[in-house]
């Protein structure tokens, strides 16, 4: 094991299960919390897993940014819907030989960030991973896991396997988080969008579970569709999706215990969806390449508008 320290920002579904999963295994590990940090610092980390369930009583746990200590690798796993923070979060942190490794759904988010971090190395990452925070300080990890990373480099030019990501993939394997190396980030993030884009937006725009979408032999065709839209978008971008991954996502999903998304409970919580980074920045990738995905383009009108009414809701109820 190396001796690599980590930061995590976002100690949700997935930075507290993979932070957690990282400080089991040996490594130093700081939180950054907000509104559970008084609770983890007291009681620290519940993790119920598939993989089995464990605790952590205590945990470096900080609500300011600016106490914590300067690490090796930066996780990022707050929404992109937060990347606005960034900026004031992140300084801090780096160090010149600081590592950052985006844990994001989304595509055509490592420009931003890459901004902000100047020279540093940055690392995509998508969680193929059924995971929700169900408390404070305690998260429920139910079906799959797997992370693939991937190098980020100015305009999405392919990486390779780089030996950053083979150092922190080193890491996670020994912590049991399973892992892919990609070779080309972009590819990685279209087809994560094969999964994201139709069940995150049906998940809200039908009220629907993954199961009750794939048990209805209409909406199984309607994300069906959407994924094969998702795979011309990448064909748009000189990236090819293969069919047979098409119907490796379906068959994952029928498998996949009763799972209600991210973007679903969200849009349950009246938090900000991540409409833009999930469905906007690839329409306009492919839009910008000459390309039309209308059922796409549907699905992100009807996002942007349920998302603007159940914030309003939002405010109002609150008033």
């Amino acid at each position: 094991m190396s001796n690599k320290t980590y930061a995590i920002i976002g100690t949700g579904a997935v930075g507290g299960l993979y932070g957690a999963k990282l400080q089991k295994a040996g490594h130093k590990v700081s939180f950054l919390l907000r509104s559970d940090y008084q609770h983890v610092l007291e009681k620290g980390l519940i993790i119920e897993s598939v993989d089995g369930d464990f605790s952590l009583p205590e945990v470096d746990a900080y609500n300011d940014v600016k106490k914590m200590p300067s690490c090796d690798v930066v996780v990022v796993a707050l929404k992109a819907t937060q990347n606005y923070l960034l900026p004031e979060l992140l300084p801090p942190l780096v160090n010149k030989n600081t590592v950052i490794l985006l844990l994001q759904n989304g595509i055509n988010i490592e420009p931003e960030i890459s901004q902000i971090i100047g020279s540093n190395t940055l690392i995509g990452g998508l969680c193929f991973v059924c995971s929700n925070k169900v408390g404070a300080g305690k998260i429920r990890h139910i079906d799959y896991g797997i992370i693939t990373i991937g190098q980020y480099l100015p305009n999405y030019t392919a990486a390779g396997i780089t030996e950053k990501i083979r150092e922190i993939a080193q890491d996670f394997e020994q912590a049991a988080i399973p892992i892919e190396l990609s070779e080309d980030l972009l590819l990685a993030r279209w087809k994560k969008l094969v999964w994201n884009i139709p069940y995150n937006g049906l998940s809200v725009v039908l009220d629907a579970r993954t199961d009750e979408i794939m048990a209805n032999t209409d909406t199984r065709f309607l994300a069906e569709q959407l994924m094969w839209e998702v795979s011309a978008g990448a064909n748009s971008c000189g990236r090819i999706i293969e069919d047979y991954f098409i119907q490796k996502m379906l068959d994952h999903t029928s498998k996949m215990k009763p799972y209600l998304t991210s973007m679903k409970l969200d849009y349950e919580g009246k938090r900000p969806l991540e409409v833009e980074a999930i469905v906007g920045n690839p329409l306009r990738m492919a839009k910008e390449a000459g390309v039309d995905l209308p059922m796409i383009s549907l699905l992100y009108r009807q996002l942007k508008f349920l998302d603007a009414r159940n914030r309003s809701d939002s405010k109002f109820l609150h008033i």
